[in-house]
């Protein structure tokens, strides 16, 4: 029998598992939202007993490079119970009812899988704890996880969403607008620092401005946009301001931008101080030769978002385009809003300006800071094509 009902002190004479995942550590849902919803408790009855399970929203927030707890708490009964016939495992959701497995436990008995490996252990705060430590956390690792108990007869499950302080950016490559499909997209992203963002963080870089007129995919396959001063050229000037959605798309027919996340740097962008200016390629060597290389598009969003960087000079990125960021607008440096200023993809040899150069705080295992950047074309997979297309953001 299969019932649901509001929470309220247990009544229920034999508990065989109590599993609770909750937001320790974490920045719980805004007030007015948290009332709006009811915690609610599934009790699934048999010959065998009664299992509980409670879930309640919320998320831990961290950093790239950083730890973090995925809190979830068990109850057996009877206290006596062996713990080593408990087994603990968590999954990440990556799909709807699609599961990376992250970390198993048995008694003493532990496996971590994947990039999880070296990086996953068991809090083991005390009787109960099935909570986990992820270290090292990286842009992969945002998202929503699933912490399952099972005894020798029974299971339950909760939940609990990792989230990540970082910066929302739009993307477009040399090619020019609205011609990446979803794998692309994709791509795009991870070459420049940055994974897709997800709906939540762009409404959040809404919520904090971000006012961008083309559509870009999401993680999720959905194609949005947002816009804080409505216009007739996005969308109509009569309509509210708001992220714009287009809803799921055909991720290989369908071609938008880019929208991407990224979060806390391991390493300082810098812009390069030189007496005169240079093309594409003497850009990657000065990098070089100073014990860097080229900075990418995402690393120079997080340092102008984390590190606040603030360089009213254009210089090269990695991906061949110009930008330079500003925390304190003044009318000399491209208009009254912070953002990173972009002046389109210019010409990679006759075109000569400054470059923004990415050191990295680890060395790699040959000593050797980074690595040499590419030139872009060399790969089969970008496109050359000039364009003079200027945007703020």
């Amino acid at each position: 029998m299969l019932f649901s009902l509001v929470v309220h002190p247990l009544s229920l004479g034999t508990v065989t598992c109590l599993v609770l995942a909750f937001a320790l550590f974490a920045t719980s849902l805004p007030t007015n939202v948290e009332k709006g919803r009811r915690k609610v408790v599934h009790v699934l009855e048999d010959d065998t007993g009664a299992v509980i399970v409670q879930t309640a929203p919320g998320k831990v927030v961290t950093h790239r490079g950083g730890s973090i707890t995925l809190p979830c708490r068990y109850h057996h009964e009877p206290e006596g119970s062996d713990p080593n016939r408990i087994r603990i495992k968590w999954t990440k959701v990556t799909d709807a009812l699609v599961f990376e497995d992250v970390f198993v436990a048995l008694g003493l008995q532990q496996r971590v899988f994947g990039s999880y490996q070296g990086r996953v252990s068991l809090e083991q705060n005390g009787p109960g704890d099935a909570s986990v430590i992820i270290h090292n956390i990286t842009l992969e690792d945002y998202g929503r996880y699933e912490c399952e108990v099972t005894n020798d007869m029974e299971d339950d499950t909760g939940f609990v969403n990792l989230d990540l302080e970082g910066v929302v950016f739009p993307y477009y490559p040399r090619v020019g607008r609205y011609k990446l499909n979803y794998q692309q997209a994709e791509d795009v992203c991870k070459e420049q620092d940055a994974i897709l963002a997800s709906h939540a963080q762009l409404h959040k870089a809404w919520l904090e401005g971000l006012d961008w007129c083309n559509a870009g995919w999401l993680e999720d396959g959905s194609v949005q946009y947002p816009i804080s001063h409505p216009r007739d050229q996005c969308g109509r000037k009569d309509t509210p301001a708001g992220v714009r959605n287009y809803g799921y798309r055909h991720k290989e027919d369908e071609r938008y931008d880019a929208f991407c996340f990224t979060s806390n740097l391991n390493g300082k962008v810098y812009f390069l101080k030189r007496f005169k200016k240079v093309n594409y390629a003497e850009a990657v060597k000065a990098c070089v030769r100073d014990g860097s290389v080229v900075a990418k598009v995402g690393q120079l969003y997080a340092a102008w978002k984390i590190q606040l960087l603030d360089r009213c000079e254009a210089g090269w990125l990695e991906d061949g385009s110009i930008r330079y960021p500003i925390v304190n607008p003044r009318t000399r440096c491209g208009g009254p809003q912070p953002g990173v200023r972009h002046l389109g993809f210019p010409d990679l040899k006759f075109r000569i300006y400054g470059v923004y150069c990415f050191r990295s705080n680890e060395e790699n295992v040959n000593g050797v800071v980074g690595k040499p950047t590419r030139r872009p074309g060399k790969n089969s997979k970008d496109i050359q094509m000039n364009t003079t297309t200027t945007k703020t953001l």
